[in-house]
């Protein structure tokens, strides 16, 4: 059994990226090293290639990339950029202050 409610939550996240741009997969990279350092065996990552799926990328609103929706658990949240700045992804995202 877990130890709290906090370490069962799953994290659902879709990543908008155009292609193999150098931007995207910097994105790419810093998202899944931040999972996988903060978020062990609690996440998804969904890869959205907005050159492959352009009006899927027009009908949920990405005008740029790389784009990180958090999906669940709520509330959604946004980031634009190459993810960078782990401390202010984590905490744009929610996961900073002890709620990991």
């Amino acid at each position: 059994m877990k130890d709290s409610i906090s370490e069962m939550v799953k994290f659902r996240f879709r990543l908008y990226i155009a292609g193999e741009t150098q931007n995207s997969m910097q994105a790419l990279a810093n998202l899944s090293s931040l999972c996988q350092m903060y978020l062990v065996d609690r996440y998804e990552i969904e890869l959205v290639d907005v050159f492959r799926e352009p009006k899927r990328a027009l009908e949920d609103h990405i005008l740029m990339t790389p784009t990180l929706v958090k999906l669940e658990p709520s509330p959604s949240s946004r980031i634009i950029g190459t993810l960078s700045q782990a401390t202010l992804v984590l905490q744009s995202l929610g996961l900073a202050g002890g709620s990991l």
